[in-house]
């Protein structure tokens, strides 16, 4: 690991001070389990860390209100899995979060830096390869080993978004609070995560000089029901080979509205619009889970290790609507 200064600011303000202008060499932390990582492996490779779990005005409180769940974002995957109010109101949440890693991580990381981590892609994560993710002019994964790869075409890098959590939260249609020196702002969080470009070689728009303050999940409809499932290459603890959040709202027994989002197969969380729209309406039965499997597949563009990852997401999706449809489901 590089040698690097480091600085703990009293307030956001300090914070946000401290990394105007900085381009990159100064990178704020908090739990730090993707940062450090990147930093031992010499891929980021900062000049000052800036401390922001130690200020006043960024927390890690779980709170209902009006306008729904706000999260801080210094709470943990381990608050997440935990916390009474997440459980009751946003399970599928408190299920990816008991998914994403070990014990000893979740306890350490914290929502606004896990919908902020980096792709698991080894030439990425390479010290040895310059990628396009890192500014070089190839995605080496295209043409190599691409079996953990994306199925959706979004972006000249085939890198996959790593996050549970961020394919959750946007089934959940949640937004997410940022600051920066020119004040606030909310975003969606489907608007939030957006593939890599080559202006922005990140997998979201969050500015260089911008911190994340909160997330915020608005209020389930009364009969809405949610829940995320995970197919992993081992049994626990790591990351999704596909992930599927799904939420269905009942009205009477039909569907009235649904959401099915994708982990594990693009870029940023990949929403399956076309199966959302075939669902509603519908009478929820077997025969339509399998039609929106299908559409939401109809898209994928397989690499040529990773085709396996088609009939794992139509079967993930099958099980999602079946069990946030049935009798006695938990709500969303």
């Amino acid at each position: 690991m590089r040698r690097f200064d480091y600085a703990s600011p009293a307030t956001i303000d300090d914070a946000l001070a401290l990394l105007a202008g900085g381009d990159g060499a100064v990178r704020p932390l908090a739990g730090g389990t993707d940062l450090l990582t990147l930093m031992k492996a010499d891929i980021a490779t900062p000049e000052r860390l800036i401390d922001i779990k130690r200020l006043a005005e960024l927390d890690d409180a779980i709170a209902l209100d009006a306008d729904g769940l706000s999260i801080g974002a210094l709470a943990t995957l381990d608050d997440l899995e935990d916390d009474p109010l997440v459980r009751q109101l946003a399970p599928a949440l408190a299920e990816a979060a008991a998914a994403a890693a070990s014990p000893q991580l979740r306890n350490m990381a914290t929502i606004g830096g896990n919908l902020l981590q980096r792709p698991r892609c080894w030439y990425f994560r390479s010290s040895l390869v310059h990628c396009w993710l890192k500014g070089g002019t190839e995605c080496q994964a295209r043409d190599g080993e691409n079996a953990l790869h994306a199925l959706f075409d979004q972006s000249p890098c085939v890198a996959v978004h790593p996050s549970d959590l961020a394919t959750a939260l946007v089934a959940l249609d949640a937004s997410v609070r940022l600051r920066g020196p020119a004040g606030e702002r909310s975003l969606s969080l489907g608007e939030f995560f957006a593939p890599p470009t080559d202006d922005r070689r990140t997998e979201n728009v969050l500015a260089p000089d911008e911190l994340i303050l909160s997330v915020r999940i608005p209020p389930p409809a009364d009969n809405a029901r949610g829940t995320y499932l995970k197919a992993m290459d081992r049994k626990v603890w790591a990351f999704a080979l596909v992930g599927v959040a799904a939420t269905v709202a009942r009205d009477g027994d039909r569907i009235g509205a649904a959401r099915i989002v994708l982990g594990g197969v693009a870029q940023t969380p990949w929403r399956a619009r076309e199966a959302e729209d075939l669902l509603v309406g519908q009478r929820p039965d077997a025969d339509l889970f399998a039609r929106a499997a299908d559409a939401a597949l109809a898209g994928a563009a397989p690499l040529a290790d990773n085709g396996y990852k088609i009939p794992l997401a139509r079967t993930l999706i099958r099980r999602a609507l079946a069990a946030v449809t049935a009798d006695g489901a938990p709500p969303a």
